[in-house]
């Protein structure tokens, strides 16, 4: 039995059973129908209440993103097919050209309505496994955004192609003219084409992710990142200000990612005074000694303490060594200890930092004779 025998069977019940006349008894039947599909939205929202309450109990979130990404599509649901129902009894009756334009409607919005369904899922899934507070997992947040975009273009893709072949169009017709249109559309968006496959390669090589500090030594480019889109990548600066970049960028620059560095480096140079030059290989080796029993320096790392250069005012000795930490701030704690300790072990040896200098002999008086040859 089709939809238009059943509209039919509904109005004779109506008829026989309410006492309408034939020419009344369909708008009843809309009214009716109506009001149940209204009814069914008023409990469709009231069931996916109750189940998120019950849900919001258990310790699984994959059930909280299903109910939630299928509450909205469900109550649409009902309205659109509350709705097609009111049309096709209003086309029975009628005999409008309705039901051959309803028909095809309901189904693309069936379509439509279970790819919207899907993306929801599929973002709500991705903000939860990026969320620190969220669905535990081994991936990062940048592989995860872009596993979420790409699935979520699918859909899109997918669902419009459906769509298409409902209302009777040919899909090898539609993907041959794309095939064909898509060189025009290249050539016409050679740069968003560039940043959409720069954005790949980062998504592919992953030079660095989503909460990395990177530079580049090539251009003006240092901050953190926050956001990798398909055309642009978002990196807010140490003052607070956003720099947008367009991915193609990342093709033709070097990128260094200061995230990923094992170790800081301490690398500096101290000079003592060239009348304190009996107290240097003392110093040296006593600083040497330091760094080696330093708790939060690597061993492991290289370690170096050597008299260095006869500078024009000092005897300059460096110290490279490498801290066991990465962040910053403690790093900088590090480095400012190592520094006030070497200062003390240069006092204890009787020593001190040297500073620019200048040294002015003076000839005393009744020595200085001019030449009588430069007197002529």
């Amino acid at each position: 039995m089709d939809v238009k025998e059943a509209v039919n069977g509904f109005n004779a019940w109506l008829v026989q059973y309410l006492s309408l006349g034939q020419e009344n008894g369909w708008i009843l039947s809309v009214f009716i129908i109506v009001l149940v599909t209204l009814t069914g939205a008023f409990v469709a929202r009231k069931v996916f209440d109750r189940m998120a309450a019950q849900l919001k109990r258990t310790k699984n979130t994959w059930d909280d993103i299903l109910l939630d990404s299928a509450r909205r599509p469900a109550v649409m649901m009902v309205w659109v097919l509350g709705g097609s129902w009111a049309f096709d009894v209003i086309d029975a009756k009628t005999g409008t050209v309705l039901l051959g334009v309803i028909e095809p409607l309901r189904k693309v919005a069936v379509i439509v309505l279970l790819g919207w369904f899907l993306i929801r899922f599929v973002r709500a899934a991705e903000k939860a496994l990026i969320d620190p507070a969220g669905i535990d997992t081994t991936l990062d947040a940048t592989t995860i955004s872009a596993m979420g975009k790409l699935l979520r273009l699918s859909l899109i893709i997918t669902v419009s192609l459906v769509v298409l072949q409902s209302f009777g169009y040919s899909i090898s017709g539609v993907l041959a003219f794309g095939g064909i249109g898509g060189l025009a559309v290249g050539f016409a968006a050679k740069d968003l084409l560039a940043n959409f496959f720069g954005g790949l390669m980062i998504y592919m090589d992953r030079p660095f992710k989503v909460g990395d500090w990177v530079r580049s030594p090539d251009q003006n480019i240092e901050g953190t990142v926050e956001d990798i889109g398909w055309r642009l990548t978002r990196i807010r600066t140490f003052d607070k200000r956003p720099l947008y970049v367009p991915n193609a960028t990342f093709a033709s620059i070097s990128v260094e990612n200061p995230s990923r560095m094992t170790h800081r480096r301490i690398y500096e140079t101290i000079g003592v005074r060239y009348c304190d030059l009996k107290a240097v290989k003392g110093v040296v080796v006593e600083v040497r000694e330091m760094l080696r029993q330093h708790p939060d320096l690597d061993q492991s790392q290289t370690l170096i303490v050597n008299l260095n250069k006869f500078a024009p005012s000092s005897l300059d000795f460096f110290v490279y060594t490498f801290t066991k930490t990465t962040n910053w701030v403690r790093f900088h704690q590090v480095k400012e200890d190592v520094l006030l300790k070497i200062m003390d072990i240069v006092e204890k040896h009787g020593a001190e930092a040297a500073f620019p200098t200048s040294t002015v002999h003076l000839i005393p008086e009744g020595e200085f004779q001019v030449p009588v040859e430069a007197l002529k």
